[in-house]
């Protein structure tokens, strides 16, 4: 009977229901608590993460052994406790090998495997179990060799302890080693099996690890997960769905494997489809759906996904959430952002330094510097991402002031900058016309921070003397880099050949970026743009053949906008597709006649045909950043912002349109192309018209 009481509240204590436990020992007669029960007790107080009143409970049991004392080491450990856990380890009456084997494991789980170690060495009798253990932690720490030797020290080798030395040689890409000590094993179990067979795997042996996977005697959900991870990661889908059509059952942990897989491959409609077949859908499964869309450009679908997840209730995850927050970013949807971080602020993830940084990356990106600026004086202690985060959000506003106010203050923490830094303080300085600081900047970061220019640097500083219109230095410094310039850095010179009109330079820069992409047609309509403007329509013909022959990839202008929690995409052209768009051609009609009577001019410059001046004014008018901006004005209230996004470049032309649409309608507009945000307010742009 006292053995049954024990039993029963150490069952108890490992459903979590700490009530009842507590309630049968207390209901227990006196003479049947006996040490087994006290111990018990004590033990199911620890499980259940309250270990003051474990410690409560240890100090009235009356008849103390070597398991009670052992019970509050582990217990102690259990809930991260070292220090108490060592005082005891230290003044117990009597250690036996659990009490050692106990305390070293502890050290280990926490990281601290020097103390592990030391303690390891003054053991007085050791067992297989305390040599394994040991061996665990220093492979943990990747401590091979020392390892090894322990390994080679063992008197008694067993199954656990050759498992985790064949699971080291594996991390260390040592599959002879590990394969003789597997071959040399007279009794192996299925984790042996499976650690051989993921050691393959993960060192792209993937045939050799099949051919081991077939031969195995046993197989369960972790083997089979193994081999499919091999098949998913080295990007072989077709054998994936094989071996995961061959399966005995479907677990869901392969499920989220093949889902990720997929996705991996571009397969989104693929791994839809096993999304739908999983029967027991977990955390991974919605996280990996979101994770699938949002990487491969489907960020509607990722909300949509998200928005399933709450209608069924399913509880928000942390990667679901982060993965939410980046397609927020991307698509510029402030109001599904603002959900999220009340989401995450609920789930009390939002102190950490690393959601924070998305949190102002996603703020930024909608627009909203002043909650970003908000978030990021929350934290008294900031990491590196987090300036980083708040100097590449002013740069994109082009508040080029602000941005190096922030670095300099990151620099008076005696926070180091990095690459990413000086991206965003040299983007500043381009997008805001600070040359000087910018050239000053640039030779700084080796001599005076270590931080050596990449190619993304050299960039930004062509773009710096591209906007200032020294395109010739550009040049010239485009010549000098040390490294292969590759197409971002011809990409910052072909803008700036654009914009001051440099066609010899313009068409050197083509041709570079046609070796460079040449499936992408974006610089040949760039050119053409430039031959358009000079009225060189031979030109433009010669490359409009020129790119149906290559048969590149030219990406349609789009435009969009968020309203009450829908996006609304707009395509160059018309808004046929839209639903609204009897009352959207109407408000292009009124604005028509409000900018004509403001004295706008349509540039037909930014018209590639060689077509007649109405034509062009009608093509104009219809640009996809001018439709959504229509919508806005029809649906957003009035005191609130517009916020408009655009896959490309804002043209010329509609940037001086929209200019006057805010003056004239008395809006603030806020328009986020590929370079950087546009604020549009009072007839006049936060650019400056530097751009």
């Amino acid at each position: 009977m006292r053995l049954q009481h024990g039993s029963l509240i150490a069952k108890y204590a490992r459903s979590g229901d700490i009530q009842n436990a507590r309630k049968m020992f207390d209901e227990m007669p006196l003479s049947q608590k006996n040490t087994s029960s006290w111990n018990a007790i004590v033990s199911a107080y620890f499980q259940s993460n309250n270990p003051h009143e474990a410690t409560l409970l240890f100090s009235r049991t009356p008849n103390k052994n070597t398991v009670s004392w052992n019970n509050l080491i582990s217990g102690y450990i259990k809930n991260k406790m070292l220090i108490q856990a060592r005082n005891v380890f230290d003044s117990m009456p009597g250690r036996n090998v659990v009490s050692w084997t106990s305390m070293v494991r502890g050290y280990i789980q926490n990281g601290m495997i020097s103390e592990a170690e030391a303690l390891f060495w003054r053991m007085p009798d050791k067992n297989v179990v305390s040599w394994t253990v040991m061996l665990g932690g220093l492979l943990q720490e990747g401590r091979f060799d020392d390892a090894r030797k322990l390994f080679d020290k063992m008197p008694v080798k067993d199954v656990v302890a050759v498992t985790s030395m064949i699971g080291g040689y594996c991390q260390e890409g040592r599959l002879g080693e590990a394969r003789a000590l597997f071959d040399e094993m007279p009794r192996r179990n299925v984790i042996t099996w499976t650690t051989m067979i993921y050691g393959y795997a993960r060192n792209g042996c993937v045939d050799v690890a099949r051919k081991l996977f077939e031969v195995m005697p046993e197989k369960n959900e972790v083997s089979w997960t193994a081999m499919l991870m091999g098949y998913t990661q080295s990007g072989r889908m077709s054998e994936a769905s094989e071996l995961f059509d061959a399966m005995p059952v479907e677990w869901t942990v392969c499920c989220n494997e093949m889902i990720m897989g997929f996705g991996s491959v571009g397969e989104v409609g693929k791994a839809r489809d096993v999304f739908e077949r999983t029967r027991e859908r977990d955390d991974g499964t919605w996280s990996a759906m979101i994770k699938v869309y949002e990487r491969k450009g489907c960020e509607l679908e990722a909300l949509g996904m998200f928005a399933r997840m709450q209608r069924e209730r399913v509880a928000l995850n942390f990667p679901s959430l982060i993965s939410v927050l980046s397609v927020c970013a991307s698509l510029a949807t402030l109001d599904h952002g603002r959900q999220v971080h009340a989401q995450l602020v609920r789930s009390e993830f939002d102190q950490d330094l690393y959601v924070a940084s998305v949190l102002i990356t996603m703020y930024v990106k909608c627009g909203d510097l002043a909650k970003a600026k908000l978030i990021f004086n929350l934290f008294p202690f900031k990491d590196v991402v987090m300036w980083n985060s708040m100097i590449t959000g002013y740069s994109q506003h082009g508040l080029g002031g602000e941005a190096l106010n922030v670095f300099h203050d990151m620099c008076s923490c005696g926070v180091q900058p990095d690459d990413v830094t000086f991206i965003g303080v040299l983007t500043a300085c381009s997008y805001s016309g600070k040359v000087k600081e910018g050239l000053e900047f640039f030779e700084l970061m080796k001599s005076k921070y270590q931080v050596e220019p990449r190619v993304e640097h050299y960039a930004c500083l062509v773009d710096l003397l591209g906007r200032a219109g020294r395109v010739n230095e550009a040049m010239e410094l485009v010549e000098k880099m040390p490294m292969e310039a590759d197409a971002i850095v011809w990409g910052a010179l072909l803008g700036a050949c654009k914009t001051h009109m440099k066609l010899d330079l313009a068409e050197i820069a083509v041709k570079k970026l046609a070796q460079l992409e040449p499936k992408n047609a974006g610089p040949s309509v760039l050119l053409s743009n430039l031959y358009a403007a000079k009225g060189r329509w031979g030109d433009v013909e010669v490359l409009r053949e020129n790119i149906k022959a290559r048969c590149v990839i030219k990406l349609p202008g789009c435009s969009w906008i968020e309203v009450e929690k829908k996006v609304h995409r707009f395509t160059g052209g018309d808004s046929k597709g839209h639903p609204e768009q009897a009352i959207i051609m109407k408000m292009l009609e009124r604005l028509g006649g409000l900018l004509r009577e403001a004295g706008y001019c349509p540039d037909g410059s930014f018209v590639l045909h060689d077509v007649d001046e109405e034509e062009k004014t009608h093509s104009l008018g219809y640009h996809s950043e001018k439709l959504a901006v229509a919508y806005g004005l029809i649906k957003v209230p009035e005191g609130m912002a517009i916020r408009v996004m655009k896959n490309l470049r804002v043209c010329g032309d509609c940037h001086s349109a929209i200019k006057l649409i805010a003056k004239v309608t008395g809006r603030h507009i806020i328009l986020r192309d590929t370079n950087r945000f546009h604020h549009f307010k009072d007839g006049s742009c936060s650019c400056n018209d530097y751009w």
